[in-house]
């Protein structure tokens, strides 16, 4: 049976790599930094949620290293048998104070954490509402729920209260987006979305993950940002950029939304605790990030100087103000061609095209760290300007 089955798979893996999709990965020998290792040599890396530079901060792994003596390398069950520790619980309050939230429940990752949301909370009779480019695991999530589903334009307000008047039969509507939309690194508007919930009696939900740590005045995320942090009814996030880069997911929320979590969502249910060693590492990112306005500080200024020299070289660069800074291209062999020479080049980013990103629209999302220093800046805008003159020959 196996070998009809393989001559579908070997043709469709011809057909991804024929229109130049395929994503081969790289292999990196050193720790996440701002700069890495890779085959081809060191490299300077723009390509990590490393926001931070966190991943390999000393206190970090320090951290890490006296928890795995003290909690031991992993917990071998789920939290309802005997995958609960004290570590746990105590980033379950940390997280909680951090976002402003009355409770938190840790995840395996964010993917899970949004896969374990709307199933639980949602019936037939609820209606989700959710941003058109909304994230992979919030689309799969919701199709998980039978609650009634619509979409609105991303960001279109105006879209989304038709939506909410279309809905209002439903016995209880939930509006989700993401806090910034990880390919364009647009930030969602908040306040006018909350003000809309409250007019028409919906609840509010956001994922966080590309916010938290660095955005808002205390690196809250978005809803600080938008001034809307007690309007916000669920929150959910990553410890795997921003918060250290390792992996782990949360759902920050009201109390009951939380308990009632603990009781039913799948994914949290059905999967081993979190590794103790994260918990006690993030629990230490959270320490650092009551001092980190200097990291913040940095990382806004390495973001503004790479987006004002890609613009004044004449890249078509999206606009905003965040470290994602998505360097427009089009074609997609076109953007994995360029990667590959900016890698000959000693800058390690990734071309993202279909189905990562609408047909079309491929291009090199570039992002920054505070880990980079401005001459490592530089060096990447020279590379492109570099890399776009080889590829036109």
């Amino acid at each position: 049976m196996y070998a009809s089955v393989r001559d579908d798979l070997r043709a469709t893996l011809d057909e991804i790599r024929d229109a130049g999709l395929f994503k081969p990965e790289r292999v990196i020998s050193t720790p996440q930094n701002a700069s890495v290792s890779v085959p081809a040599g060191d490299v300077l890396n723009f390509c990590a949620n490393n926001y931070l530079g966190l991943a390999d901060h000393p206190d970090v792994v320090a951290s890490a290293k006296d928890a795995l003596d003290r909690w031991g390398y992993g917990m071998a069950s789920v939290r309802f048998i005997c995958g609960t520790q004290e570590i746990h619980k105590e980033l379950e309050r940390r997280l909680s104070s951090f976002l402003g939230q009355e409770d938190t429940i840790l995840y395996s990752s964010c993917f899970d954490a949004n896969g374990g949301v709307f199933e639980t909370l949602l019936g037939p009779e609820d209606a989700v509402i959710s941003d058109a480019l909304n994230h992979a695991s919030i689309i799969d999530g919701i199709r998980l729920s039978k609650a009634r589903r619509l979409r609105y334009a991303n960001r279109d307000l105006a879209e989304l209260e038709t939506r909410l008047k279309e809905s209002q039969d439903a016995r209880c509507r939930l509006v989700v987006t993401d806090g910034v939309f990880s390919m364009d690194g647009y930030v969602a508007p908040l306040a006018e979305i909350c003000d809309l919930a409250d007019r028409y009696d919906a609840l509010v939900m956001v994922d966080d993950s590309h916010a938290v740590g660095f955005i808002g005045p205390g690196g809250r995320g978005t809803p600080e940002l938008h001034g809307v942090m007690d309007r916000v009814d669920i929150i959910t996030g990553t410890l795997g950029k921003a918060l250290g880069g390792a992996s782990g997911g949360y759902v920050a929320a009201r109390a009951e939304i939380v308990a009632l979590l603990r009781q039913r969502s799948r994914p949290y249910l059905f999967s081993n605790s979190l590794a103790p060693v994260i918990a006690a590492a993030s629990i230490t990112v959270l320490d650092l990030l009551e001092g980190a306005g200097e990291l913040r500080e940095r990382l806004h200024a390495n973001t503004a100087l790479f987006r004002t020299e890609m613009t004044a070289a004449g890249f078509d660069v999206l606009p905003g103000d965040h470290p994602i800074a998505p360097v427009m291209i089009g074609d997609a062999a076109e953007a994995g061609r360029m990667a590959e020479l900016l890698l000959e080049r000693g800058v390690y980013v990734i071309g993202f095209s279909y189905p990562v990103v609408p047909m079309g629209q491929a291009r090199i999302r570039v992002q920054l760290s505070a880990a980079h220093s401005t001459q490592d800046v530089r060096r990447a805008v020279a590379a492109f300007v570099d890399a776009r003159e080889a590829l036109r020959g």
